[in-house]
């Protein structure tokens, strides 16, 4: 199923200052979801973030932290059991989800929002964990359980739908 701006929540998953150092290509995954908030924020899509017991891994960090309307302090991994991820969410039935520790709280969370009835979409190039090998497991994980796995740029361009879109020369200078 195509993506529909309309349709739409962007979900920035514990993105925090104090795990970075240990995150594998931290920079790289940071640098896919600024583009997808930016593009969000362009096309009007709610972008929402968590953050994993920020009272000790801090919040998140700030270039992402501008972009979401709402940010949901949380302990458990799935932020489905957590936070009230669902309220915040609304009725828009698709998740693009981003974040760290894909192994963890990205893949929980997913499964919670997949259980819940959303359409979930995780982007293979704005996640990470401390491992390559943690990442490339959740992600097989994430496909055999039907979420569907998406790169920052398939998500931006369905989010467009038509190069008439007004937006559209806005939204391809984040892409070039």
């Amino acid at each position: 199923m195509t993506l529909e701006a309309g349709r739409s929540s962007l979900l920035l998953i514990d993105f925090q200052e104090k795990l970075m150092p240990a995150i594998d290509a931290a920079e790289a995954s940071v640098r896919e979801a600024l583009r997808l908030a930016q593009s969000a924020r362009l096309l009007d899509v709610p972008v929402l973030a968590t953050e994993q017991t920020p009272d000790r891994l801090g919040p998140t960090i700030p270039a992402l932290s501008e972009f979401a309307a709402d940010t949901l302090a949380k302990s458990t991994f799935d932020a489905c059991r957590g936070c009230d991820i669902e309220g915040a969410l609304g009725a828009r039935q698709q998740v693009v989800i981003t974040g760290w520790e894909s192994h963890v709280c990205v893949l929980q969370t997913a499964f919670g929002l997949m259980a819940a009835g959303r359409r979930v979409h995780v982007v293979a190039d704005a996640v990470s964990s401390r491992t390559p090998a943690n990442k490339a497991a959740a992600l097989a994980r994430l496909s055999a359980a039907g979420a569907v796995i998406v790169t920052a740029e398939m998500v931006i361009f369905e989010w467009l739908t038509d190069a008439k879109n007004p937006r559209f020369r806005d939204v391809l200078k984040l892409v070039k």
